[in-house]
């Protein structure tokens, strides 16, 4: 990890402050800092599979939601024992939308554990773990309404 502009950079287009900010955290004065063992697994997260996806796309990819504390994670809505609170996930964007960005991760060959398309939302949660079977799993939520007249 090599100190450019003050960040903490994990990789070549990823640095830990896109993993660590929260709009949340930053509205209700509250503490996103990672802990040792979480900050591990992000920079597992980014060096197996977020930095690969990016250089696969030949483009940017946001960071909207990384690592979440346990207050961040809970005024979020996320369940207590998500992946997010682990440093294991990250809400991702691309500007060709997340719909792009989940075409291009299954072509890839890139192991990952959940790759999950918010498209309503219009984000892609992927998750990788360290330690055990990643499962490649793929949902997709979509936004269904029904009118009855």
């Amino acid at each position: 990890m090599n100190n450019t502009n003050h960040k903490t950079m994990l990789s070549e287009h990823f640095a830990l402050e896109e993993f660590t900010y929260s709009r949340i955290a930053v509205e209700n004065g509250l503490d996103n800092a990672p802990p040792e063992e979480a900050k591990k697994s992000i920079l597992h997260l980014v060096t197996y599979l977020l930095e690969p996806l990016r250089k696969v796309c030949k483009a940017p990819i946001a960071i909207l939601s990384g690592y979440r504390s346990e207050e961040v994670n809970r005024r979020a809505g996320g369940v207590a024992n998500n992946q997010h609170r682990k440093g294991e996930a990250a809400d991702c964007y691309l500007a060709e939308g997340p719909e792009k960005l989940l075409v291009l991760l299954k072509a890839s060959g890139l192991v990952f554990d959940q790759a999950i398309l918010y498209k309503h939302r219009r984000f892609l949660h992927l998750s990788l773990i360290e330690f055990g079977k990643n499962r490649m799993q793929v949902i997709v939520y979509m936004v269904c309404v029904i009118c009855l007249f």
